[in-house]
């Protein structure tokens, strides 16, 4: 990882990511990207065939350069290469498009936990950029005086196709020099016996080498509550969950559960892309 892409939309939330990215990045010397996104009520042609229009967009893009600029001089960016970005584009494909053309390894936002995110930055926004995004998304709940991962849950079913990113969760581990909590969640319509469920988890991880780690099963009404409740248990630092792109979540992680887990829990969540 050496580049990381943060969406600021000047909210407290949005900060609380970019200062999160800072101390990522001073720690593992990678560089920032800070993205503005200006969305245009109506297609770009429209807009430059109303004269009345261009005034307004004008203003409002050197109101984001002078906030931008005045970012750009916050004490905890001092040291680190940081690079500005201003695009006209809707937030989710503005930042999906911007982390494939400046080959970012990493995407952290900001949200208002369960509430969700605030100003631009709105839930079907940052549910959208976790769906569709190929790398790995971080989401910050909340004020982060010092990030860590020292103790982090990975959520799964251990099937095959989370091998991938599986394999990326545990280059993100590395760098925190996390202790994993590799667990499966048990649901009464998700149901497994503990032994059949201890034996997948045992062969999955036999493709891997990790120490560090613990296996866990734990059940719940649901996966979502199961993720959030088994990680308040033990006071994680971090959840993280596979996506499965525009077919939603494999298999045991269907319909919106990464969506829901990014709005409504209060812990910083990371999703890796299968």
């Amino acid at each position: 990882m050496k580049r990381i892409l943060v969406p600021v939309d000047f909210s407290e939330y949005s900060i609380e990511a970019l200062k999160v990215a800072s101390q990522i990045a001073r720690k593992n010397h990678y560089e920032i990207i800070i993205l503005h996104l200006l969305e245009l009520p109506q297609q770009i042609s429209d807009v430059i065939g109303n004269s009345k229009s261009i005034p307004e967009i004008i203003f409002f893009k050197n109101r984001a350069i002078e906030k931008l600029e005045e970012l750009m001089e916050s004490t905890f960016l001092k040291g680190i290469e940081v690079f500005e970005s201003i695009e006209f584009n809707k937030v989710d494909l503005g930042v999906v498009d911007a982390s494939k053309r400046n080959n970012v390894d990493l995407i952290i936002m900001g949200s208002h936990g369960t509430s969700g995110f605030k100003e631009l930055l709105v839930g079907s926004n940052t549910e959208k950029i976790v769906r569709y995004s190929k790398i790995p998304v971080l989401v910050i709940k909340k004020e982060t005086k010092e990030f860590k991962a020292t103790d982090f849950v990975f959520a799964s079913d251990f099937s095959r196709e989370t091998k991938k990113p599986f394999r990326k969760m545990l280059e993100f581990a590395k760098i925190f020099n996390s202790k994993l909590f590799l667990v499966t969640i048990c649901t009464p319509s998700s149901f497994k016996t503990t032994n059949a469920t201890e034996k997948i988890m045992e062969n999955f991880i036999a493709n891997f080498d990790i120490e560090n780690y613990s296996t866990h099963i734990f059940n719940d009404t649901n996966i979502e509550n199961g993720i959030i409740n088994f990680s308040k248990s033990i006071n994680a630092d971090l959840i993280g969950i596979c996506t499965h792109g525009r077919t939603g979540l494999a298999h045991f992680y269907n319909g919106s559960i990464g969506e829901d887990l990014v709005n409504h829990a209060s812990k910083p969540v990371i999703t890796f892309k299968i």
